[in-house]
């Protein structure tokens, strides 16, 4: 039934085809990199499929474990994106496995899609899934008190979104919470839109009617409640900025299925109010190339360095450890990765 209502909300037409053939291309250029990841995900005794979180649909996520867990190791949860209609765990298991190799567990947490769910549900599932790998992360060998969240796209925005209204419940007194805020040492947004009201027109512009978009995100009048870059601008919340964990923020200055200018804006603003914040802007980087080419491509990688060096930074033997790591293998050819690029619908 939800694909049905699905269906009737997007009103294919010639934009939509020409975009799922474009989808389709892409993936079958990739899809050399694709078949091992996929294997690895399925067949790998170190990946934890589908462990329930809640009582929802889709109430799952995925755990990548390292291979040495001779010691608590620290954690990274991922919330996947996929334009709040496609977004599925697996999506993150390139991150899970490639990270696990450099001793960090990976939380892949799956959320309810529209129509399955709106943004309420959507945040309201990831932020149950982050209190539930907090709560339960030390009985796979996760260290509790290393914990960082990173959020792509889609996922940028719903875990901001999770991230503030924690913010906002921890500084109510009396307010009861089932995780802490002060457990998240860091928060990594890659790719995101964090203000829906300047995002409305440009995914009208690009396929996302306006319709379906305000039918995700609950109405018109629902936009700012779930713009995080305008709710930390709100005098009233002033006591739960301190609490965010320093944030930061990852774009591709070619990034046209979200602008850049969306993270700057937001870096600008939580600076302004007096969050610890960083932006890094990837010269020529798409919105698919930070999470998907470079990834394959193997080798050196800014974004999966910077967050390996961060996540391990009071950590001598784990930096030592990844100093001498042999570079990531290539996944797929340069050829058929340069072809996808400019295939991308993204």
């Amino acid at each position: 039934m939800p694909d049905f209502i699905l269906i009737r909300f997007l009103r294919i037409g010639y934009r939509w085809i020409s975009r799922f053939l474009a989808l389709a291309c892409y993936a079958m250029l990739l899809m050399p990199g694709f078949l091992q990841v996929a294997f690895s995900y399925f067949f790998s005794s170190k990946v934890k499929r589908s462990i329930v979180y809640g009582d929802q649909p889709r109430n799952r996520l995925d755990l990548y474990l390292p291979t040495d867990t001779h010691k608590p190791m620290p954690v990274m949860i991922f919330v996947t994106g996929g334009a709040w209609i496609i977004g599925y765990k697996a999506w993150g298991s390139l991150l899970g496995l490639q990270l696990a190799e450099r001793d960090i567990i990976v939380a892949c947490i799956d959320y309810r899609n529209f129509p399955q769910g709106t943004i309420s549900d959507m945040v309201h599932d990831a932020s149950q899934g982050i209190s539930f790998v907090i709560n339960n992360i030390a009985n796979y060998g996760g260290d509790p008190n290393r914990i960082y969240l990173m959020g792509q796209s889609a996922g940028a925005h719903i875990s901001s979104c999770a991230l503030l209204d924690q913010a906002i419940r921890e500084s109510v007194k009396g307010d009861t919470v089932s995780w802490s805020i002060s457990q998240i040492k860091a928060y990594f947004g890659l790719s995101g839109g964090y203000n829906l009201l300047d995002l409305v027109d440009h995914f009208n512009n690009r396929g996302l009617h306006r319709s379906i978009f305000l039918s995700i995100m609950e109405g018109e009048h629902s936009l700012k409640k779930f713009s995080p870059e305008i709710r930390i601008q709100d005098p009233c919340i002033k006591d739960s900025i301190p609490l965010l964990p320093p944030i930061i923020l990852f774009h591709g200055t070619d990034d046209y299925s979200i602008p850049p200018v969306a993270s700057e804006r937001f870096a600008s603003a939580l600076k302004k109010a007096g969050a610890r914040a960083e932006l890094i802007l990837c010269d020529g980087k798409t919105h698919t190339d930070l999470f998907v080419q470079d990834p394959l491509r193997g080798g050196k990688d800014d974004l999966f360095d910077y967050a390996v060096a961060y996540i391990h930074s009071n950590d001598e033997d784990a930096l030592a450890k990844d100093a001498t790591a042999p570079p990531r293998r290539r996944l797929v050819p340069e050829i058929l990765l340069k072809l996808a690029r400019k295939i991308s619908p993204f």
